[in-house]
């Protein structure tokens, strides 16, 4: 008999760890021992998550070629027989949460193994929509769960999670986030909004924006730079984003200082970059924010593409990725009289739709910078 497995990874833990890999290698195990063939279509989710990816030079086997959340992941793959969704949660509650979260998300009716942890004390695996199965893929589902839980040692658990935590009072929107650390940074939709001070932390939005950090520090830039937010369906993250160090990796250059092309202006974490560098020919990215500027440099040091960043004081307090890297000759501004938001507009108003070259794009940016009296410094890294 042969069954389809889709698997959605989730976030450059779980691919860091070496578990990706090791639970791909036991579905194929599985397949031989217990003769079902098994045809496995796996997919990641998040910028950090595809560059995890590429690190590990997993590209042919995990599909990175789309940015998607990993509840889209899961629809995307809902042809399939059964799916695995391999998460590394914070913590074992926050695992779980997440889980039924994406798999409430996700909407679809096929059985899903979440794999939360592994490696850890309190790793666990989760099994979502067991009801939906179908007789012969019911036996496969028991018998396949039964044979990862004993390959990884962990226990087959109830969700302990609670549901996403948000309700509304008049035109404000609240949401809490519990087990969050002080001074973790308090990501929504990949932008850098405020800063914990205890837990638990509620945001709170009025119409949209993001007005309130009840036990947290608004960043009134990062705010900006959001924009319009849904909290009920927004993805809040906190603390750093990837841990640990990383080997170096044969390097691709997508971007000549001399060449004419498009200037790309991004003032947040979770844009798809990676789908930007291969539909467009662009010659100059520029990242506006501290947040923005580290996530988005980190990725792109990967293709050897140099950024021109624009930066607050924050720069130096984030620690958002361990191992920072941005591409030698990049040029960092660190703003001192404007916020970064305000920089990011104007910039906007003067570069935007033009095709010019790396070169004499940071030309015309410092004349644009010192012609509105922008008080910056240029950093090095």
């Amino acid at each position: 008999m042969g069954i389809n497995v889709g698997v959605v990874v989730h976030g450059p833990r779980i691919v860091d760890s070496g578990y990706a890999e090791r639970i791909l290698d036991i579905l194929k195990e599985f397949s031989e021992i217990y003769d079902v063939d098994i045809e496995v279509t796996a997919k990641v989710g998040g910028n950090m998550g595809r560059v995890a990816v590429i690190d590990r030079g997993l590209e042919d086997v995990i599909d990175i070629s789309e940015r998607l959340y990993p509840s889209q992941c899961l629809r995307r793959l809902r042809d399939k027989d059964i799916l695995l969704l391999l998460n590394y949660g914070k913590s074992k509650e926050t695992g779980h949460t997440f889980g039924r979260i994406v798999v409430e998300r996700a909407e679809i009716d096929k059985p899903v193994i979440q794999i939360e942890r592994p490696g850890e004390e309190d790793g666990s695996i989760l099994v979502w929509n067991r009801e939906c199965c179908s007789g012969n893929i019911r036996g496969i589902l028991d018998t396949l769960v039964s044979y990862i839980s004993e390959r990884l040692g962990l226990e087959v658990e109830e969700c302990i999670g609670s549901r996403l935590s948000v309700w509304e009072e008049g035109d404000k929107v609240f949401r809490r986030i519990d087990t969050v650390d002080p001074g973790e940074d308090i990501l929504v939709n990949g932008v850098v909004v405020g800063r914990v001070l205890r837990s638990p932390v509620v945001l709170i939005s009025e119409k949209g924006k993001i007005v309130e950090i009840i036990n947290g520090d608004i960043k009134k830039d990062g705010v900006e730079r959001l924009g319009y937010v849904d909290l009920k369906k927004a993805i809040v993250k906190t603390g750093v984003l990837r841990k640990g160090s990383f080997r170096d990796i044969e390097k691709r250059r997508f971007t000549s200082d001399n060449s004419l092309g498009d200037i790309l202006i991004v003032d947040r974490g979770d844009v798809d970059i990676l789908g930007e560098l291969r539909s467009k020919s662009i010659s100059t990215v520029i990242t506006v924010g501290s947040d923005t500027t580290l996530i988005l440099g980190s990725i792109l040091s990967r293709f050897n593409v140099k950024v021109i960043g624009i930066v607050d004081r924050d720069i130096y307090r984030y620690k958002l990725v361990e191992d920072m890297r941005i591409t030698e000759g990049s040029k960092i501004f660190l703003v001192k009289n404007w916020r970064c938001s305000q920089v990011g507009k104007l910039l906007m108003e003067h570069l935007k739709g033009r095709k010019l070259s790396y070169g004499y794009t940071l030309k015309y940016l410092i004349d644009l910078l010192e012609k509105y009296k922008v008080v910056y410094e240029i950093l090095n890294f």
